[in-house]
Parts: structure tokens; C-alpha cells; sequence
């Protein structure tokens, strides 16, 4: 477990890769001098189609597949304010070549809990059960939303849709073997600007969250971790199709 007295907590970071994941390990690396970064490789994009199917349904799955191909052609259209919101954040999206940096076949698999000690979460697929029992120290992971409301993916854009602006923020939670479900340490909700759509809301959501999930990892590291108590619903959100977003942005102008 992340030791009490140190004063430079040990902290293993997981990311599946790119450059939100690269952001994360960067901006902690400059406030935690003991920390791993272990990247896996990425699920292929068919997996996750199946995947989806499975549980929503081919319909669902390949309308937000459809939904996929249009987010990633319309990336460098939002290439400038994405730049800008780093530049703000002092956030670099490249890995720095100092670090220390592991790679493994999946966050799940027998080479990466090899090298788990302690450790923080960001944007791998979901950790199983068993391997989080095997560890001896908490997970902790950014949640680009407010758990337990919008769990999920693109949580923010769900919440501005749905004209709840109150709860399109962002969450740092521990890790339990549900998605999204565990324990609330902070939760603070982000003012988006009028430039702003679901290619940069993560951006956004990102920047205002660093300040969070580094003060959760120092309060558990001296033993003074704090946990919030949520009473409102919960669901689970997944990517929107192509038809949901093309509803969303006519009824609602969030695009």
C-alpha cells in the first residue's frame, strides 16, 4: 500500500496511450518522483464494436461506430483550441523521454501485475476484479464527468445535452469492479466556452481535473483521504451514434 510517511508517494500510473493519457503521466511526473507509467496497447476498434453489440445491440454499436469515423475526421477542425486549452494548462501531449515507462499486452494481463506496487488509473479499459485483489493499494482514476450520474464515456457531453451544466464536470473516485461506481473523493464541476464541443470537452475536463487527482494521491499517501457520500441516480453512458448526435445538436445546439 502507498506509504504514509513518504515523502514522495510511490504511484504507478496506467494508460492505454495518446496524447490525454500522455498529459496525465507528464503533469504528474513533475509532482511525484517515484512514479511508473505502464502503457498497454490498445483494444482493436473491432473488439470494441463487438463488444458493444453484445451489451446494446448491432444497431447502437454501429451507429456509434459511424459516430467514431466522424470524431476522428473532425479532429484537426478543433486542433487550435485544443492546443490552446494545453498551452493554457502547461500540459505537454508527448511523453517526456525521461520517463519511466512500462509496456504490457493489457492492464488485466499477468505482465502488468508483475509490475504493480501502488497506483493511479487513467483511461485504460476496465480493470478486472482479480487484479485489483491482488494488489495491495487503491486505485484511483479521473472520470471526465459526475459519478455517479454520468458514468461511462463523453459524460460531459451527456450532461450539456441534457441541459444538466450543473453535473458536466469531473470526478476522482477509487476503483471498485463496477464502471465509474466507486467512492468519490472529488468531484468539481467545468465552464465550457462557447468554442467548445465534444472534441474538446475532455480537454477542458482534463486540465480542470490534474489538481484534483494529485491532491486524492498525496491525501492517500499521508492518510488523509476523504470521502464524499453522493445520493442522486446513476447511469451508464456509452459514445453517441451518428443519429443521436445530429438529434442532440439540432434539439439542444451541444454539439
Amino acid at each position: 500500500m502507498i506509504s504514509q510517511t513518504a515523502k514522495s508517494p510511490i504511484v504507478v500510473l496506467l494508460i492505454a496511450g495518446g496524447p490525454l493519457g500522455n498529459c496525465v503521466a507528464n503533469r504528474l511526473a513533475e509532482r511525484f518522483k517515484n512514479l511508473t507509467v505502464i502503457q498497454e496497447e490498445p483494444e482493436r476498434k473491432w473488439d470494441i464494436v463487438r463488444r458493444r453489440a453484445r451489451f446494446l445491440g448491432w444497431g447502437a454499436a454501429i451507429g456509434q461506430a459511424a459516430f467514431g469515423v466522424v470524431y476522428k475526421l473532425g479532429e484537426s477542425k478543433h486542433k487550435l483550441r485544443r492546443q490552446r486549452v494545453l498551452s493554457d494548462a502547461g500540459l505537454l501531449p508527448t511523453l517526456r523521454p525521461d520517463l519511466n515507462v512500462q509496456h504490457v499486452s493489457s492492464v488485466n494481463g499477468p505482465d502488468c501485475q508483475a509490475l504493480l506496487t501502488n497506483l493511479a488509473v487513467y483511461g485504460t479499459r476496465l480493470i478486472k476484479p482479480k487484479l485489483m485483489e491482488k494488489v495491495a493499494a487503491p486505485f484511483i482514476n479521473y472520470h471526465a464527468g459526475i459519478t455517479p450520474k454520468y458514468r461511462g464515456q463523453h459524460p460531459a457531453y451527456w450532461a450539456l445535452a441534457a441541459a444538466d451544466r450543473s453535473r458536466a464536470g469531473v470526478t476522482i473516485h477509487l476503483v471498485d469492479d463496477g464502471v465509474d461506481t466507486g467512492k468519490v473523493l472529488a468531484q468539481r464541476t467545468v465552464r465550457f466556452s462557447e468554442q467548445d464541443t465534444i472534441w474538446t470537452y475532455q480537454w477542458v475536463q482534463l486540465a480542470e481535473a490534474l489538481p484534483l487527482l494529485e491532491d486524492a494521491i498525496d491525501n492517500w499517501a499521508a492518510a488523509h483521504e476523504t470521502v464524499t457520500e453522493t445520493d442522486v441516480s446513476s447511469q451508464l453512458y456509452f459514445p453517441p451514434t451518428i443519429w443521436t448526435y445530429v438529434r442532440n445538436g439540432l434539439r439542444s445546439g451541444v454539439w
